[in-house]
C-alpha cells in the first residue's frame, strides 16, 4: 500500500471517529462540519472530500462505530475456543468482558445515538441488524456448537443456547443500569457474570 493510500485511510478514519465524537456530544442537528473537522484535525474541505454530506457522514460513522463494537464482542469470545479444564471459569470470563464492552462509555454512546436518531434515519436499522446482536449471537452460537461436539454442553440448538446466555447477561445489566443511565461498578458486573453463568451451566453444562 502506498503512503499516498495510507494517507488518504487514515484521515477517513480520523474523519470517522471525530465524527462520531460529535455527533454523540452534540447530536446530529447541533453537530457541524466544522466541528468534526476540527475535532478529526483536517480542514473542512477534506472532510467533503471524504463524504459528500452531513448526512453520509452521520451514517458512515455510525456503521463504523458499530463494526468495531462487534469486532471487539467477537473477540472477547476466543476464550471459548480453548477453555481448558474449568469451562464455568472461562464463561465467565467471556460474560464479564462482555459486559464491560456493554458499559463501555462509547458503546453507550452509540446506543444513545440509535435511539435518539432512528426516527430520522430509519435506514440505520439496517446496521443495527448487520452489526447488533444477531450477529454476536450468531458468532457465540459457532463457539457453543463445538462445546456440543465435544461433549461439554448437552444442546442440539446452540442458537437457543447462545441467546439464553446474551439475555442472562444483558438483562440484569439493561435493569441495574436503568437502560445505561447508571454507571454499575466492576463488583457488581462481576456479580451478574457469576450468577448468569451459574444459571447458564444449570441448564446446558453436561458436567
Amino acid at each position: 500500500m502506498s503512503s499516498t493510500t495510507r494517507g488518504r485511510i487514515d484521515k477517513r478514519q480520523a474523519i470517522l471517529d471525530g465524527a462520531f465524537t460529535v455527533f454523540a456530544r452534540q447530536g446530529y442537528a447541533q453537530a457541524g462540519v466544522q466541528d468534526i473537522a476540527l475535532e478529526a484535525g483536517v480542514a473542512k474541505p477534506t472532510v467533503y472530500n471524504h463524504m459528500t454530506d452531513k448526512a453520509t457522514l452521520f451514517r458512515h460513522a455510525v456503521e463504523a462505530a458499530a463494526i468495531a463494537a462487534l469486532d471487539q464482542r467477537v473477540a472477547a469470545l476466543a476464550p471459548l475456543s480453548d477453555p481448558g479444564d474449568d469451562l464455568p471459569a472461562a464463561l465467565e470470563g467471556v460474560a464479564l468482558a462482555l459486559l464491560r464492552l456493554h458499559t463501555d462509555s462509547r458503546y453507550c454512546a452509540l446506543r444513545r445515538l440509535l435511539y435518539s436518531e432512528i426516527t430520522h434515519f430509519p435506514d440505520i436499522l439496517d446496521i443495527v441488524k448487520e452489526y447488533g446482536l444477531d450477529r454476536l449471537n450468531h458468532a457465540l452460537a459457532d463457539r457453543l456448537a463445538r462445546l456440543a461436539l465435544a461433549g461439554r454442553l448437552r444442546t442440539t440448538d446452540p442458537d437457543l443456547a447462545a441467546e439464553q446466555f446474551l439475555a442472562l447477561i444483558l438483562g440484569p445489566l439493561e435493569a441495574r443500569s436503568q437502560m445505561g443511565t447508571r454507571q454499575l461498578e466492576e463488583a457488581e458486573l462481576a456479580t451478574i457474570a457469576r450468577t448468569a453463568v451459574e444459571t447458564f451451566a444449570r441448564a446446558w453444562l453436561t458436567t
